[in-house]
This record gives structure tokens, C-alpha cells and sequence, in this order.
């Protein structure tokens, strides 16, 4: 048995490779489906500063690598100290549509380690169906949404 835990998330989107990817690196893309603002593009070495509109403070991370239209990998600081995110797009339906696959790692078996997997495995489903919502439907599901995790006035 291994002694760490790992989120892992998949859902297809009828959307190319390209579209996802730019969905995923644009902060303007990405505040109609993920953070309600983004300081910069997400390129490999990037230090961009993220803010969710249910959260006061904003979330820094940084940017490892990127490979357009297949993959994005960033680092950033959760409850159990710093993981790293890894987003991968794969090409289905002759590029007509995508498999969009997240991986967060890693945490140890015990409590924080196991409310962090529900957590943010919660998160990542969210994100990867706003995402589709957004990109198929141009539908914007997490508007409103987390309204009651906002900390009162």
C-alpha cells in the first residue's frame, strides 16, 4: 500500500485540444469558468497570482512546464504545504474534442492528507465541469455558486 495520495479527475470536452489549452492558460478565459481575476498567462516560469471571488485573499502559484495544446503543470500552496498540479489534454475524435485529465500530488495518508484528497478532489471535478460547461455551452456555472463560502462583511 502506498503511503501518499494523489487526486485524479477526467472528463471529455467537445472542444479542440487548442481550445482547452487556451481556456486553461488565459486568465480572461479562465474568469468565465475558475478565478474571478488572473495576473498573467500561464507560461513556464510564470509566478501567476490568482483571486476567487469567494475568497478575500488570492493564491500565488508557479508555473513548471507547459506544452501547448497537451499539458500544464503548476505548483501551489494548499493546507498540506505545496503540490503539484498537473493538467493534461489529450485529442480525441480526430481533435475535435479532448480528454482533459487532473493530477494533484501528493499527500500522506492521515488526516489533513485525507481531508485535502476530498477537498480538493471536490474542486478539480468542479473545475473540469465548469470548464466543459463554459467551453460547449458558454454557460457559467461557478458564478454564484460558492456565494456561501464567502466570509461575512
Amino acid at each position: 500500500m502506498e503511503n501518499n495520495l494523489q487526486i485524479r479527475t477526467k472528463i471529455q470536452i467537445s472542444k479542440s485540444p487548442a481550445a482547452v489549452y487556451e481556456a486553461i492558460v488565459d486568465p480572461g478565459q479562465m474568469s468565465n469558468y475558475f478565478i474571478s481575476k488572473g495576473s498573467l498567462r500561464m507560461e513556464a516560469g510564470a509566478e501567476p497570482f490568482w483571486y476567487f471571488p469567494e475568497f478575500a485573499e488570492g493564491f500565488s502559484i508557479r508555473v513548471k512546464e507547459v506544452r501547448t495544446n497537451a499539458y500544464v503543470a503548476f505548483y501551489w500552496d494548499t493546507e498540506i504545504g505545496e503540490t503539484l498540479v498537473e493538467i493534461s489534454i489529450e485529442p480525441v475524435l480526430d481533435e475535435e474534442a479532448s480528454i482533459v485529465t487532473v493530477t494533484e500530488a501528493e499527500a500522506l495518508i492521515d488526516e489533513p492528507g485525507i481531508l485535502w484528497l476530498k477537498n480538493n478532489t471536490e474542486g478539480w471535478a468542479n473545475f473540469l465541469a465548469c470548464l466543459k460547461a463554459w467551453l460547449e455551452y458558454g454557460v457559467h456555472l461557478r458564478h454564484g455558486a460558492f456565494d456561501f463560502m464567502k466570509s461575512p462583511d
